[in-house]
């Protein structure tokens, strides 16, 4: 079976998108590829045809635990055998998983990148017949990368063991990032395939305006079909989506502040074009191909020219017309300068935080290594009146450092383990009849529940037991009073996981020269967003082609430069 055979028969498609084959062939040749293509280029194609062609299983290493749900649901619709391996994960899970992918005929495993350096997933190596090492989001092993993520370095150690080939894919690299992806994942040839990342179907448009909203509110109603509103913090969004339905447009909010089911639902109705406009967070967007978004609009802003060619190019992928908006005035530049000192706060600040998190859950030193910890970064701000925001920023340094893995917004599944010896259970005497049920179902649905924590699939057990599911948590609560189950309700939290055991002061590397580099690289970037905001020159697309390293390029014609100095010729 070749290629085209493999992509008509899952996917149903005759053709390929441009460079897809190119780079498909070179993966089934067993050569290094790094592929840069356009956010909606197709990428997941790129490595999913050569995986289905190839013997064993192929290793998906990204950080995007929604996009890998996403992916791990599109294969299995089609039939193909997925899992998928992330923080919020009980190590009993990760067993089970890592078992089920070297015994059980998968044809994808999708792993965060914390997970590498584990001695569990360690120890699966020698018995994973993985046929292909997939990279998403190269750009995180790249020190140069405006997303630089330590753990992604594991995965250079990783080839010393496993030499499969590699696909490295991205959306968003410079020629100097492309460069030290390929050192970092130690390509034996050095191999770039790189989309056009021309958007002749997409027009840019910047405007320095004081009244944003009736800015955003022109283009809701001025564009037919569905939007995109990026805004920086979840209270603009808020406000942002009651002034659109307020003014008659059918709009929502979407942030990471929200339950797992109400960003479902409405991700959901805006895909099926129930919801006009989403005003939303970067935290929206991310695996959502929607072919006919008419226009994407920042509200704000973005720090690097990378996060807005992401961003903007959700729009128009099915090639029709369509808007890219961005709005800027001087509190925004004012406001950017505020969030470089919040981004980069002192060296010996991100030290206090680090002990501090310690001390939070009450970790001694030398203890800690391997712990994962749910962190309500509002309880720990609270608990020593520090600010939010350096907080954060600290633990994502921390992060950069390879001290702990910080991920936000984890969906943690109920978990229940029966804490009672078998045949003790049968001599209780249980309150309720519906607790007798419920613990039949989990005993012969869960056969470990006695060893281990095991993730409760609640519907599923809801509707063996015929009641809904929040009944099913209280009868669940009331068997953990009767100290009959240990009972881990539901969560959606931040989470930590810490990388070793807890350091004194003054033995904590925080690496003072990197530190200093990557507030180098976010000065540039942001120095070249605002250059491309206040730019009355140059054509918006050659600007943020050249930014990337495509020097081959002319005029779009569309964007609002190009319109003004169409305009002054025809005045002339």
């Amino acid at each position: 079976m070749n290629p085209a055979d493999v992509l008509r028969e899952y996917w149903g498609y005759d053709s390929f998108r441009p460079m897809q084959e190119e780079i498909i062939r070179a993966a089934i040749e067993g050569k290094d590829v790094l592929a840069i293509m356009p956010t909606g280029g197709g990428k997941s194609v790129c490595f999913q045809v050569p995986g289905l062609m190839a013997e064993g299983v192929t290793l998906v290493v990204t950080p995007l635990i929604a996009l890998m749900k996403d992916q791990v649901k599109n294969l299995s619709d089609r039939g193909v055998r997925a899992l998928a391996i992330h923080a919020g994960m009980s190590r009993h899970e990760v067993d089970l998983a890592l078992n089920n992918t070297a015994y059980g005929d998968y044809k994808f495993l999708y792993l965060s990148p914390e997970r590498l350096g584990t001695r569990l997933f360690q120890s699966y190596l020698d018995v994973l017949n993985i046929s292909y090492i997939v990279v998403d989001e190269a750009h995180c092993i790249s020190q140069w990368g405006y997303d630089f993520r330590p753990d992604y370095l594991k995965i250079g150690e990783l080839r010393e063991r496993v030499g499969a080939p590699v696909i490295a894919l991205t959306a968003t690299a410079t020629p100097k990032v492309a460069d030290d992806i390929m050192d970092k994942l130690a390509f034996r040839e050095k191999l770039v395939l790189k989309a056009g990342f021309e958007r002749p179907n997409l027009s840019y448009i910047v405007r320095h305006v004081e009244d944003k909203n009736s800015q955003i509110l022109g283009i809701c109603r001025g564009v037919p079909g569905s939007g995109i509103v990026y805004a920086r913090g979840r209270r603009k969004c808020e406000e942002l989506a009651s002034l659109l339905k307020a003014s008659g447009i059918s709009a929502e909010y979407y942030h990471a502040g929200l339950g797992t089911a109400t960003r479902s639902a409405r991700q959901e109705a805006w895909k099926e074009g129930k919801i006009q406009v989403m005003v939303c967070t970067n935290a929206f967007g991310m695996g959502i191909d929607k072919p006919d978004v008419r226009f994407v609009a920042h509200f704000d802003l973005p720090d690097s020219p990378e996060a807005y060619f992401q961003e903007a190019g959700r729009a128009g992928r099915d090639g029709k017309r369509s808007f890219a908006l961005l709005l800027w005035n001087g509190t925004d530049l004012r406001r950017l300068s505020q969030v470089e000192r919040v981004t980069f706060p002192p060296l010996d600040y991100i030290g206090d935080v680090y002990q501090k998190l310690h001390a939070f859950f009450e970790i001694p030193y030398d203890t800690g290594m391997g712990r994962q910890l749910k962190f309500p970064i509002e309880d720990f701000c609270k608990a020593f009146g520090l600010q939010r925001a350096p907080v954060f920023h600290s633990l994502k340094y921390l992060e950069r450092t390879g001290h702990l893995t910080y991920s936000e917004e984890v969906d943690i599944a109920t978990r229940v383990r029966i804490s009672v010896d078998r045949k003790a259970l049968y001599d209780i005497d249980l309150p309720s009849e519906d607790m007798v049920s419920l613990l039949d179902i989990l005993m012969r649905t869960y056969t470990g529940i006695f060893s281990f924590p095991q993730t409760i699939d609640e519907e599923y057990v809801a509707g063996r037991l015929g009641t809904t599911v929040p009944q099913l948590r209280q009868i669940l609560y009331s068997l953990s009073l009767e100290h009959v189950i240990n009972y881990v309700p539901t969560a959606h939290s931040d989470v930590v996981f810490l990388h070793h055991d807890r350091l004194r002061p003054g033995n904590i590397d925080l690496m003072p020269d990197r530190f200093a580099m990557l507030h180098e690289n976010y000065v540039q970037r942001s120095e070249a967003m605002n250059g491309y905001a206040s730019e009355t020159d140059e054509c918006r697309s050659r600007y943020l082609l050249r930014y990337f390293g495509q020097t081959e390029t002319c005029d779009c014609g569309t964007c609002d430069v190009c319109r003004a100095r169409a305009s002054a010729e025809a005045g002339n």
